[in-house]
């Protein structure tokens, strides 16, 4: 593997490696698709250029937006893009990812509603309206990842050697580790439908009832090897999910948009080689008898009958707009994220950058080719830089997507749909360029918050100076310090 992926000078370059590695990445120069308005539901927003939910682990100690959450929703509000995807935000304590993760309760509601008005009013200054823009909000239980102690809801080998109950001690989770009762489920249901409430309450446009990167919802998604009616047949692996949105609908109709943020294919956990560094996925058996859109019988592939079933449920259910993703940020990264440099946890991809975005597109465009009438939002483009607009025009051109959407490029850029939309192109010096410094700003737990913000290090220099504090690498204690509030 090359010790620099990306290279490219041109879209000539880039498609000659698109040809050399066998995927089918194309690109549109002019900009046209990206440009028309889309519908959702009763809904119309202005362009089909949208920003995903990426954390930005800046809240308060008790879930409120924080100074930075606030700065970064409002330069949402102001890049142009019509889709703003609120982050993950989680529905009880227990649920937290990380101790600044945001927190959708009764006392906070006030901070969300505040939220919510300045991302709109940013965007009314400089595009005069915002009545084409659509803001929801994302939101989550992190089961076996919650921060606190891990919630799972089945016993996977492979997942529980790498789920710690205490990772500073290395004290992994054990064999006889209990998992979530049903009885405990059902509470859960309730309190999503409760959180739902919340986010129509505050005027958000639509909610995403999150169900991927190997938090609960997904998880119970491959509880394959579970008992009772949460686990074994699809119906059960479903039931949690069916039941939300049929208590949802019971309580709001169809007052508020739903949407469903989903992994089609969960992947493997992988480990770091120690002696090439490369990602080697750890020993399995076959049939797989776990996770979600897995091939049973080569668990390195994809089999997308389950994950289109559940869309099917989904569009069946109501639900106006499907978000597809993949893999674990815990385990196998490379999955959900091509980059180009490993996080500090992480291990050299084990493939081209190429082939992972190769099969987003390829997973995404099976889904919306099943379901031509449903609002498909796309992902894995930010490691393509500043061509990335020009393969998500080429893919809603061909019908593989519907919305063409950024995370991590839109933490580093965020007004890049404005600056497509009028320059006819992305500027080369304000993309994301995935070294993965946001990630290992997410990985460090070490100050009074138990948490550092994340943030681009590389294109905004108020995070820059906190990648240096979070590696102590400040070189004075008195030189006034970027942190949250300053």
């Amino acid at each position: 593997m090359p010790e620099k992926y990306f290279t490219y000078k041109s879209l000539d370059d880039l498609r000659r490696d698109c040809k050399l590695y066998g995927v089918d990445i194309t690109f549109d120069e002019k900009l046209e698709a990206v440009a028309r308005p889309v519908k959702i539901g009763d809904r119309t927003i202005g362009n089909a250029i949208g920003i995903h939910p990426m954390e930005g682990c800046d809240g308060t100690l008790d879930g409120k937006p924080g100074d930075l959450t606030f700065r970064r929703w409002e330069r949402f509000g102001q890049g142009g893009a019509k889709l703003i995807w609120g982050e993950a935000t989680a529905i009880v304590p227990d649920a937290l990812a990380n101790p600044r993760q945001l927190l959708l309760n009764e006392r906070n509601m006030p901070d969300f509603e505040l939220m919510l008005k300045k991302t709109r009013a940013a965007h009314r200054q400089v595009y005069d309206r915002d009545d084409d823009l659509m803001v929801g909000l994302q939101l989550t239980h992190s089961g076996r990842w919650s921060y606190q102690k891990p919630i799972i809801a089945y016993h996977h080998p492979q997942v529980d050697s790498v789920t710690y109950l205490d990772k500073k001690n290395g004290i992994k989770i054990p064999t006889d580790y209990p998992l979530v009762t049903d009885g405990d489920l059902e509470r859960t249901e309730d309190m999503f439908v409760e959180a739902v409430e919340r986010v129509y309450r505050l005027g958000f446009d639509f909610v995403d009832v999150k169900q991927c990167h190997t938090y609960l919802l997904n998880e119970l998604l491959g509880a394959h090897t579970r008992e009772g009616k949460y686990g074994g047949s699809f119906e059960n692996r479903t039931r949690f999910i069916r039941n939300i949105l049929g208590k949802i609908h019971n309580e709001l109709g169809d007052k508020l948009i739903i949407a469903s943020r989903i992994n089609a294919y969960d992947g493997i956990p992988y480990e770091k080689d120690p002696s090439t560094g490369l990602g080697k996925p750890l020993p399995f058996s076959v049939p797989y008898p776990y996770s979600f859109g897995v091939d049973r019988h080569n668990p390195l592939k994809e089999e997308l009958s389950e994950p289109l079933q559940l869309v099917g449920l989904l569009h069946d259910h109501g639900v106006k707009m499907i978000n597809v993703s993949m893999g674990s940020p815990y385990y196998n990264m490379h999955i959900g994220r091509p980059f180009e440099h490993a996080p500090i946890d992480g291990y050299v991809p084990p493939e081209h950058p190429l082939s992972g975005i190769d099969r987003h597109f390829r997973i995404t465009g099976a889904i919306q080719q099943a379901f031509p009438d449903l609002v498909v939002v796309g992902t894995g483009y930010s490691w393509l830089r500043h061509f990335l607009i020009n393969a998500g025009e080429s893919n809603i051109r061909r019908k593989r997507v519907t919305i063409v959407a950024t995370g991590r490029g839109a933490i580093a850029y965020p007004d890049y749909a404005h600056d497509a939309l009028t320059l006819g192109k992305l500027k080369s010096s304000n993309v994301c360029i995935a070294v993965s410094h946001c990630t290992n700003l997410m990985r460090s737990k070490h100050n009074d918050l138990g948490q550092f913000p994340a943030g681009c290090v590389p294109r905004d220099p108020l995070y820059a100076e906190i990648f240096k504090e979070s590696t102590g690498k400040k070189q004075s204690a008195s030189k006034p310090q970027a942190r949250e509030g300053s």
